[in-house]
């Protein structure tokens, strides 16, 4: 099995990283934690442009057919400079009408979410494999769509309700409110089952994209930062330390490639493996960060601190540790 990208995919990725560089995500993030989505709408336009929501929409809706390898590659990007938004959330609503077989719906929604003009929650108020039911929908409130699953039934929410509190203030969670049934049967449990492991595909590029970032301004950072007349990333425990990081960030790129591939084939096999190698990379990347940068970690004027937020976030959010473990042991056999 072949994991390394092509130079297709490679330039991909350098596009949407100049793109997200020179868009100035840390203000982006901080207006949105406030409420104000003026410029992550501005932003969410570009990555439209660039084709970020069209890999998850069939080229009959205004896409380009889901390409799960390309989404964990645009999306590796999206964490590495920490976009605010339901980015995953978008793509798992595309994911669900394409498997919905709801053809009016799916001619009625993807094309807007493909171009951009429609930014989508989804959410599943009871159990999917391997990923506990949640009351909230991420960013209902700033939201033109938001799709919510209980059984086999979904709903098409008409409001949601007042924003709640999380770890990281630029993830919003509302209460998705009534709505009209889109539809109801066994195809809703399965296609919500499979934007499921989109979505889990997705938050682990996000995650590995954020590790990336963590660890390379904590190694610029200990170069910089001296102790006793010497830089302090010469210590042996400061080496270690990155060193264990980095292998954690390592192990889990080709877990997630897999798990890109295997969803490409409709195999899901993987995804859970992938989600928890990243989230677990992110989380050990936000810890390092957080004591190498001493009493500067914890203040939330440095823009570091919004990466490192999110960390703990994604490491729950579409499957947490234990329960993608647990999917893993069961896909094993075990």
């Amino acid at each position: 099995m072949r994991f390394l990208l092509d130079e297709a995919q490679r330039d991909f990725a350098r596009s949407l990283d100049a793109l997200l560089t020179a868009a100035g995500t840390p203000a982006v993030v901080r207006a949105w934690a406030t409420g104000d989505s003026g410029p992550g709408r501005a932003l969410w336009s570009r990555l439209a442009d660039a084709g970020v929501f069209a890999l998850a929409v069939p080229e009959k809706y205004e896409g380009v057919s889901p390409l799960p390898v390309e989404l964990a590659v645009a999306f590796r990007e999206l964490g590495r400079h920490a976009v605010p938004g339901p980015v995953v959330e978008t793509v798992a609503a595309a994911a669900f009408l394409d498997r919905l077989g709801d053809d009016a719906a799916a001619a009625a929604l993807l094309p807007g979410i493909a171009t951009g003009r429609t930014v989508a929650s989804f959410c599943l108020l009871s159990p999917a494999p391997g990923i506990d039911g949640s009351p909230y929908a991420l960013d209902a409130d700033a939201a033109d769509l938001v799709l919510a699953v209980r059984d086999d039934c979904v709903r098409q929410a008409a409001s949601a309700g007042p924003v709640q509190p999380s770890a990281d203030p630029a993830r919003r969670l509302a209460r998705p409110v009534g709505g009209d049934v889109l539809a109801r049967g066994p195809e809703v449990r399965a296609a919500a089952a499979y934007a499921a492991d989109v979505a889990a595909l997705a938050t682990a590029a996000q995650a590995l994209g954020l590790a990336r970032t963590l660890l390379a301004r904590t190694v610029e950072y200990v170069r910089q930062r001296t102790q006793f007349g010497v830089p302090v990333g010469s210590f042996q425990a400061v080496k270690h330390r990155l060193a264990d990081t980095l292998i954690g960030v390592e192990f889990a790129e080709p877990l997630l490639y897999a798990a890109a591939l295997g969803l490409a084939a409709d195999d899901p096999t993987d995804v859970p493996a992938a989600k928890v190698a990243a989230g677990e990379a992110a989380y050990a990347a936000a810890r390092t960060a957080l004591q190498l940068h001493g009493a500067l970690g914890y203040t939330d004027e440095l823009d570091l601190s919004l990466w490192i937020r999110k960390a703990r976030a994604l490491r729950s959010a579409w499957g947490t540790p234990a329960a993608c473990r647990t999917r893993v042991l069961e896909g094993a056999g075990a």
